[in-house]
């Protein structure tokens, strides 16, 4: 059982093909369907690796790529299809790669970085996950919800500018901090 929230993260992973070739097939209530599948496994694995002590360090690695694997597509998509602007998944991936490269660096001049989600990083996250959701129950069932589009595009904007400058800001202060006991 302990392995329960890496084989949910391993579901997460295998949704995200079935999730992108739905988008890009024009079948937004099935994409709907996976996607909304694959953001409760992610709920769950959570849950059960927190509560029941169940995490791992695998899982740890695992569990973010996951969902950055399944949103990023989920995003490209979407765009591709034409439901969101190609200058927002920009936007989605600029906050990506600053965050990685932010990590890189810091690995190359300090050393090993404890990397944990800030609760901006949750929130960005969690907005990226309700746009992506709120779009393609709009392509698939409520064609009047187009009307909560741009609200969710501009906190996704927001959220994503956001948790770009928070993860910069601690970064450069763990790295003040390492100079400083030098």
């Amino acid at each position: 059982m302990h392995r329960l929230p890496n084989l949910l993260t391993l579901l997460r992973f295998l949704l995200v093909p079935p999730v992108a070739w739905s988008i890009l097939a024009g079948a937004y209530g099935e994409a709907l369907l996976l996607f909304v599948l694959a953001g409760s496994s992610d709920a769950l694995d959570g849950f059960l690796a927190r509560r029941f002590g169940w995490g791992s360090r695998l899982g740890a690695l695992l569990d973010p790529l996951a969902d950055k694997l399944l949103l990023v597509s989920g995003f490209v998509c979407l765009s591709l299809a034409g439901l969101i602007p190609g200058w927002l998944v920009l936007v989605v991936l600029a906050r990506d790669v600053l965050i990685v490269a932010g990590a890189l660096c810091y690995r190359w001049r300090v050393g090993r970085l404890e990397i944990s989600p800030s609760r901006l990083g949750k929130l960005s996250t969690f907005l990226q996950s309700v746009l992506v959701s709120a779009v393609l129950l709009q392509a698939s069932l409520m064609p009047a919800a187009t009307a909560l589009l741009p609200p969710l595009i501009a906190l996704v904007v927001l959220g994503s500018l956001a948790s770009a400058v928070g993860y910069v800001r601690e970064w450069t202060d763990k790295y003040r901090r390492h100079k400083d006991f030098r």
